[in-house]
């Protein structure tokens, strides 16, 4: 009977220990707001999507995007929260808002974030592939 208790004792320790070890993550109001906009940039650059393709993911994620965005806008705990992913997020805004910084020039999304990066759609369409 000793031994019995002893094992059942040993399992449920076990157990409890797993759960307290199995919690879940913590990703702020900016960390899924940049995990979101990376989706985005992905989608643009990927060369696997036709033109409908991209324009229908580009669609659906600019939806998605643009709530991220008005939520980090919105997050009150951010004014205390001094890491490195918040200064960043807020020092280049233009990058990190992608949906409405586009939407205030007047620009499609994928020709804001290319004129940040210093690109154009014409300079991208003349381009060669090519090894240097």
């Amino acid at each position: 009977m000793g031994k019995k208790m002893t094992m059942r004792k040993t399992v449920l320790m076990a157990c409890l220990g797993i759960t307290f070890l199995a919690s879940p993550a913590f990703a702020g109001s900016v960390e899924n707001l940049e995990r979101e906009r990376a989706e985005l940039v992905a989608t643009m650059l990927d060369p696997g999507l036709s033109a409908a393709e991209r324009q229908e993911t580009l669609a659906a994620g600019a939806r998605r995007l643009v709530d991220f965005e008005r939520m980090v806008l919105r997050d009150r705990t951010l004014p205390g929260r001094e890491t490195p992913a918040v200064k960043m997020a807020f020092a280049n805004d233009d990058l990190t808002f992608l949906v409405l910084a586009s939407g205030e020039k007047g620009l499609w999304i994928v020709d804001h974030w290319l004129d940040h990066m210093g690109l154009s759609s014409a300079s991208l369409e003349t381009a060669r592939r090519g090894r240097r």
